[in-house]
């Protein structure tokens, strides 16, 4: 079987975090015997071919240099708002869609489009295809109008359609019409050999993009509650993003500067090390896809507290034992972190939560669930 991904974010080294699910995905179904070809953009320049383990990786440009970089930095809705902004993305629409229908050509059986815009945009109408949304693009077609209008068709054309969380699946169907049925709904893998069992003493952990919608300040305000209550407890927050600034500021003025250290944006091999000596992961974002931070810190051990209004994260995160889910208000994130932290068997809950995930975010298991969708495709 050949198989084609289109997608806007793949990585782009070895470490790059852009992606990186899907090149775990990817070469799990290698491993299969399923042939995968992805269909890339380049950016800022940089294209090509290149082979990734065992997956071929085509780069195909779609603007002059300088104008190549509305993908991999997350910043694709807030270029097109930029003169050049729609050009380069219609550039990269056509590159994509001209790149799919070379591989359809040469004989690929399927084409799997990853997230609806800009690559399912781009899969021809004709083609046979599976759509995967993962998140932003599904919170897209809830908040604009314009993406309903354009998104609608490329979700109702798809021979599969599949989610990563119950919350989406909702999201598309409230949206689009289009059922999800659950044998359709599966995050994305995790390579759980990479991660070891948190033996703890770290502290709290924030592993996030440093944006508003993660909510960070709330981890913040929360850890200023623990201080108040006589708890002194380190916070690591492992991310960066436009809010960084706001944040050292207010942790400035409520008086957690000594304990609080910003890490910054890490590779994605060195996630694993952190996480191997937290605590605890405060994960007080809203509106979540899924929520792969908190899946990870559970296939390290950790437990995680997470609020009512995460979204796909309430998929993720259990209410007792290795997690808790709470009102999203600093109070309610430091009783609930206290509760864990006083808890003497929460490395143990951890340790069995874990093991759950990583049976269900192995990569071979992913890819043997992904590898059923195309063979539901191609029957269909």
């Amino acid at each position: 079987m050949r198989v084609v991904f289109v997608t806007h974010n793949y990585p782009r080294w070895t470490g790059d975090l852009s992606g990186s699910f899907l090149a775990t995905l990817a070469e799990g179904l290698v491993r299969r015997g399923v042939d995968v070809t992805v269909v890339a953009p380049s950016d800022a320049g940089k294209g090509g071919e290149d082979r990734q383990g065992g997956v071929e990786v085509r780069r195909v440009r779609y603007a002059p240099a300088r104008n190549e970089s509305i993908a991999y930095r997350g910043t694709m809705q807030s270029a097109v708002r930029r003169p050049g902004g729609w050009l380069a993305l219609a550039g990269l629409w056509r590159a994509l869609r001209r790149a799919a229908r070379e591989e359809l050509a040469r004989g690929a059986d399927l084409v799997h489009a990853h997230w609806w815009i800009p690559a399912g945009l781009a899969v021809p109408s004709s083609a046979p295809a599976m759509l995967t949304l993962h998140g932003t693009d599904a919170s897209l077609l809830r908040r604009s109008p314009v993406a309903r209008r354009l998104g609608t068709p490329v979700v109702r054309r798809a021979r599969i359609v599949t989610v990563v969380s119950r919350e989406l699946a909702t999201w598309v169907q409230t949206t689009t019409g289009r059922h999800i049925p659950k044998e359709h709904i599966h995050p994305m893998p995790i390579d759980a050999s990479r991660y070891t069992w948190t033996t703890g003493g770290g502290g709290l952990i924030v592993v996030a993009r440093l944006t508003a919608q993660k909510r960070v300040h709330l981890a913040l305000e929360a850890l200023a509650c623990l201080v108040e209550l006589g708890h002194e407890v380190p916070l690591t927050i492992v991310g960066d993003g436009p809010e960084r600034a706001a944040l050292e500021g207010l942790a400035e003025r409520r008086g957690i500067t000594h304990l609080v250290t910003f890490a910054g944006a890490v590779p994605s091999e060195q996630v694993p090390a952190f996480l191997g000596k937290a605590d605890l992961m405060l994960f007080p974002s809203e509106g979540e896809g899924f929520g792969l931070a908190a899946a990870e810190a559970l296939v390290a051990g950790v437990p995680v507290i997470a609020c009512w209004d995460g979204g796909g994260v309430l998929d993720v995160v259990p209410e007792r034992g290795a997690g808790r889910l709470t009102l999203p208000a600093a109070e309610a994130l430091a009783d609930a972190a206290l509760d864990v932290l006083h808890d003497p068997d929460r490395l143990a809950a951890g340790r069995a939560e874990g093991e759950a995930w990583r049976q269900r975010l192995a990569p071979d298991h992913v890819a043997e669930v992904c590898e059923g969708w195309y063979r539901e495709a191609l029957g269909g």
